[in-house]
């Protein structure tokens, strides 16, 4: 089972957050979970876990972003990768299903959102950032679209070029995310050995 919790309470991400246990000693949130919460991000070089970000001495900030740190057990690193790259194709038909609903029946919009790994952009402006790493004890991804273009280093795209608010975005992303992982595990638990 995973469980999914939206946090209130607004937290700027420096990378300190990718740590074991953040879910539960944090926010009471035990076992294979993924949370997200809104805030401004700068990851130091201290906290940095990307050795091509750190080769290139890149800057991650945004000043506000949706942000969602996952924490599996008992998966090797190449299972949380597979789930970060898994999760960005839950945002872009998440974003795509919000942009629709938004928009009345004669000004439906395509939007032409493109996945590149774990990166979604959109017209060649950045939506999203995401790493994928190991603790000794669990696999943690951190996963996060920008709600605002300000203060990013690079160009982006954000939810407010959308139209979408928000909380409305990062919920629905929990929810889809949890079935998608609930449908993974079912798969496994039904299939008839192989003698």
């Amino acid at each position: 089972m995973l469980k999914t919790k939206w946090i209130e309470k607004k937290i700027p991400y420096t990378g300190e957050e990718l740590h074991s246990l953040f879910a539960y000693l944090n926010h009471g949130v035990l076992g294979d979970s993924v949370v997200a919460f809104r805030g401004s991000c700068e990851v130091s070089f201290d906290h940095m876990v990307d050795g091509e970000d750190l080769l290139e001495q890149a800057k991650i900030q945004g000043s506000d972003m949706v942000h969602f740190i996952f924490e599996i057990f008992d998966r090797p690193l190449f299972a949380g990768v597979l789930l970060q790259r898994l999760f960005a194709a839950v945002v872009i038909d998440v974003l795509k299903s919000l942009a629709n609903a938004n928009a009345d029946a004669k000004s439906k919009v395509s939007l032409d959102l493109q996945r590149s790994g774990d990166d979604i952009y959109w017209q060649n402006k950045k939506l999203s950032i995401s790493i994928a790493t190991r603790s000794p004890n669990s696999t943690m991804i951190h996963f996060a679209v920008n709600v605002s273009n300000e203060g990013t280093p690079v160009l982006t795209c954000s939810l407010e070029d959308f139209g979408i608010e928000p909380q409305r975005f990062a919920e629905t992303c929990l929810c889809s995310i949890q079935a998608e992982y609930e449908s993974v595990l079912m798969a496994t638990h039904k299939v008839k050995a192989v003698k």
